[in-house]
């Protein structure tokens, strides 16, 4: 998909279901691909019983790349401009993730139409646990 600024405007949104039941195999899997091995995403014991958290959960990273994924999905490949977040809550394993880009601004920046976006992913709880912003390149 290609946004075109002729076919957008302020306040369309986009929406997907990034995760469906993260696994814990899916957290040590990307704790191996990122080189990230904080106990915090592994080590039950440790999590719980020193950190005083109720379970191991995922990196803060892995949860913002499901929700880059569903902002391409949106724009369109190599079309983001800026994609910054906030991690507001863990994610849990078992959690199901809904990732959703609003368009709040198109503007001109150097010949190029741009959309700005605010993003923010939510648990199955409606809990958020990512909220960011973003900025897309537009097709004219």
């Amino acid at each position: 998909m290609t946004l075109h600024a002729n076919d957008i405007k302020i306040g369309d949104s986009y929406e997907e279901e990034i995760c469906d039941n993260l696994s814990r195999t899916q957290i040590v899997m990307y704790a191996g691909a990122s080189g990230d091995y904080n106990p915090l995403h592994s080590d039950e014991i440790f999590t719980k019983e020193v950190a005083g958290y109720p379970s191991v959960f995922a990196h803060g990273m892995l949860s913002m790349g499901m929700t880059g994924r569903m902002l391409t999905n949106f724009v369109g490949d190599g079309r983001l401009k800026y994609y910054g977040v906030r991690f507001t809550a863990q994610v849990f394993p078992g959690a199901t993730l809904r990732a959703k880009a609003t368009i709040t601004d198109i503007r001109d920046e150097n010949g190029e139409k741009i959309a700005d976006l605010e993003v923010s992913t939510t648990n199955q709880e409606g809990i958020e646990v990512i909220k960011g912003k973003a900025s897309a390149r537009l097709d004219q």
